[in-house]
C-alpha cells in the first residue's frame, strides 16, 4: 500500500525509504513505477513515500519536513517537485552540504545523505537539459534564430534558463528568453540568477496576471519558437497559462513540463497542431529524467541518459504510465 504523510503525519521509517515532496504525489506515475525501478537496479528492499504540502506551504512545514529526514536514519533521500524554491529559501540552514547550481538558483530538487551529511542539490538543470535536447533537432536554435517563451518562473523555468544559455552551447542558443509570471518577485529572482550566470542571451521579463497576457507575448514570439508551460497549471491547478485564444507561433515546438492533470495547455496546442505545424510535447521524458537524476544521486548508482539502461527504464515506466 503506497503511504503518504503531512508535515504532521511524518513517521520513522521501518525500512530504507526514498520520498517524494509534491503536492499530490499519490496520483502520480511514480508511485507504481518506482518498485519495478528498484527491482531493475537492484536498490534492494527499499520503499518510496509520498509528502504532500500546500502550493506555497508554511516556513514551519518545510522545516519539519527537512528535519525529520535528516534525522531519520532510514530516510535516504527525497525527490522535490513543486516546492524547489519555497523549501530551499524556507529550511536552506539546515542542509549540511549545498551544490553549487542549488545555492546559484536557490531551488532544491534533490536531498541525498552521504555520512550522515544532508546534502541539497539542484538537478533540474540537467534533467529538463536532457528532456529538452530529447525533442529539439541538434542546432535548432543556430539553424533557426528561435527564442523562448516560459510561463512560469519557478525552478524549472530557472534551470532551463541556465541550460539553454551556456556559454559552451556556442551559436545554438536562443536569440532571447522570454519569461513571464503573474508576480514579479520570482520574476526579479531568475533574472538575478541570470546574471550572476553571466548569460549573455537576452532575457525579457513580463508580468502577466492574466492569461490574456500570456497570450499578447505569445503573439510576439518568432516562428519555430520553444514555447513552455512551467507555472504547474494543468497539474497542480487546473487550467492554462495561455487563454483558449491563444494563437501560437508556426513552427513552434510547444513542451508541457506536465504529463498527468487536466493538461489543458496541451489541448489548446494540439487543437492548433496540424494548422500552424507544431511538435507538441509533454513532460514525460522530462518526469523520467527528473527521477533518473535523483535516483542516481540518492542511491549513488549511475544511471546513463541514454542507451540500453535509460531505454529499458522508460520502457517499464512506459508500460505503467
Amino acid at each position: 500500500m503506497a503511504i503518504t504523510y503531512t508535515a504532521s503525519t511524518l513517521q520513522p521509517a521501518e525500512r530504507p525509504a526514498f520520498y517524494f515532496i509534491g503536492v499530490t504525489t499519490g496520483q502520480s506515475s511514480i508511485r507504481r513505477v518506482f518498485p519495478a525501478w528498484a527491482k531493475a537496479l537492484g536498490l534492494g528492499d527499499v520503499q518510496m513515500i509520498g509528502i504532500d504540502l500546500p502550493l506555497h506551504a508554511p516556513r514551519e512545514d518545510y522545516r519539519t519536513v527537512v528535519e525529520f529526514l535528516a534525522a531519520d536514519p532510514l530516510s535516504l533521500g527525497a525527490l522535490v517537485t513543486t516546492h524547489k524554491i519555497d523549501l530551499y529559501r524556507e529550511a536552506n540552514d539546515i542542509f549540511d552540504e549545498i551544490d553549487p547550481l542549488a545555492s546559484l538558483m536557490g531551488e532544491v530538487s534533490c536531498l541525498s545523505k552521504r555520512n550522515r551529511r544532508l546534502i541539497a542539490s539542484a538537478k533540474d538543470p540537467f534533467s529538463a537539459g536532457y528532456a529538452i535536447d530529447a525533442f529539439l533537432p541538434a542546432q535548432h536554435f543556430a539553424d533557426t534564430g528561435a527564442e523562448v517563451f516560459i510561463m512560469g518562473a519557478g525552478g524549472s523555468a530557472i534551470a532551463i534558463d541556465w541550460y539553454l544559455t551556456r556559454p559552451e552551447r556556442g551559436a545554438n542558443r536562443p536569440t532571447r528568453i522570454t519569461v513571464s509570471n503573474r508576480s514579479h518577485p520570482r520574476l526579479d529572482a531568475l533574472n538575478e540568477i541570470h546574471e550572476q550566470a553571466s548569460a549573455d542571451v537576452p532575457l525579457t521579463l513580463e508580468a502577466a496576471p492574466t492569461p490574456a497576457d500570456n497570450d499578447a507575448v505569445a503573439r510576439r514570439i518568432p516562428p519555430h519558437s520553444v514555447i513552455i508551460n512551467a507555472t504547474g497549471l494543468g497539474k497542480d491547478a487546473p487550467g492554462s497559462p495561455f487563454s483558449d485564444e491563444v494563437g501560437f507561433p508556426e513552427g513552434a515546438y510547444v513542451w508541457d513540463l506536465n504529463y498527468r492533470g487536466d493538461l489543458m495547455f496541451l489541448s489548446q496546442a494540439r487543437a492548433q497542431e496540424e494548422e500552424r505545424r507544431l511538435h507538441v510535447v509533454d513532460g514525460w521524458v522530462y518526469f523520467l529524467h527528473g527521477w533518473t537524476q535523483v535516483i542516481t544521486e540518492v542511491f549513488d548508482i549511475e544511471i546513463p541518459v541514454t542507451g540500453p539502461v535509460f531505454d529499458e527504464l522508460a520502457a517499464i515506466a512506459a508500460g505503467m504510465r
